[in-house]
């Protein structure tokens, strides 16, 4: 088949499009992916009896639960916004020798897996940990109370919140802190009245996803907190217990924190759904 100098021009100009994947082919080979992720859902939901989730919904135990896991991880949640908003601006702002390795740091709990994060709270701040030590002189002990527990759902949750909210400040537009500043806006004054507004939607979805991440901590918190009831027994660890001792109570407090997960997702993507289609 000869190709005519006109008919390659032709070409050239018309733009390559692949073939699209039949949307039924495509529908099939989700499928399998798609009811993997779905079934033990499914299997959660069904498997709970209405009556016994009415009478667990006001038991005492499932009460203690989630008041200590409401205060702890409202006191994780704001540690996390009230110390790591610095560091955040800081690693979208400046560019420094290290700045490298100090991201990876703070992303590094992110992935540890949570009992290397409980052993390493243990000896840090343990009663003859690195920290510990000094503090138990002090009369002051940290280890296996409702502090600890702060401290772990803080350390792995943390780093959510800081890695969003240095995508929120590296998206602030410099233009318009700069007019501000030309302006006479001090530094501060600019960043409270610039960067933090234009920035608080990316803020806010980073601190969702931070408290749902410390509501559903576990293994650092049973390591360096322990399981004790009204005291350091957040929900997961009542799960835990539950599973063994009363299956239904177990069910019921994973029912819940499947809900509470569905609607925190929810929310962000609203969230960031919003932000890109504000103009």
């Amino acid at each position: 088949m000869e190709y005519t100098t006109a008919s390659l021009r032709t070409a050239e100009r018309r733009p390559w499009r692949p073939r699209a994947i039949p949307r039924l082919g495509l529908l099939l080979v989700s499928l399998p992916m798609l009811v993997y992720l779905l079934l033990p859902i499914l299997a959660l939901i069904t498997r709970i009896d209405p009556a016994a989730l009415m009478a667990n919904l006001i038991s005492p135990e499932l009460g203690q639960a989630i008041g200590l896991s409401i205060t702890t991880t409202a006191c994780s949640t704001a540690l996390g916004l009230t110390l790591g908003t610095p560091l955040a601006y800081l690693l979208a702002r400046r560019r420094f020798r290290g700045r490298s390795l100090l991201d990876t740091l703070v992303e590094l709990p992110m992935v540890l897996p949570p009992s290397v994060a409980g052993i390493a709270l243990l000896i840090a701040f343990g009663r003859r940990g690195m920290i510990g030590g000094w503090l138990d002189d002090l009369g002051l002990s940290l280890a296996f109370t409702t502090v600890a527990v702060v401290l772990a759902q803080t350390f792995v949750s943390a780093p959510f919140y800081i890695k969003t909210a240095v995508a929120g400040f590296a998206g602030v537009d410099r233009e318009i802190e700069q007019a501000a500043e030309i302006d006479g806006a001090s530094p501060l004054q600019v960043f409270a009245w610039i960067t933090l507004p234009l920035a608080w939607p990316v803020l806010l979805g980073g601190l969702v996803m931070s408290w749902a991440r410390a509501l559903g901590e576990f293994g650092a918190t049973i390591i360096f907190a322990g399981n004790f009831p009204g005291r350091t027994q957040t929900m997961p660890l009542a799960i835990y217990l539950g599973f063994e001792l009363d299956l239904d109570l177990a069910l019921t407090m994973a029912l819940i924190l499947l809900a509470v997960s569905f609607f925190v997702l929810w929310l962000v993507k609203m969230i960031l759904r919003q932000q890109v289609d504000a103009p």
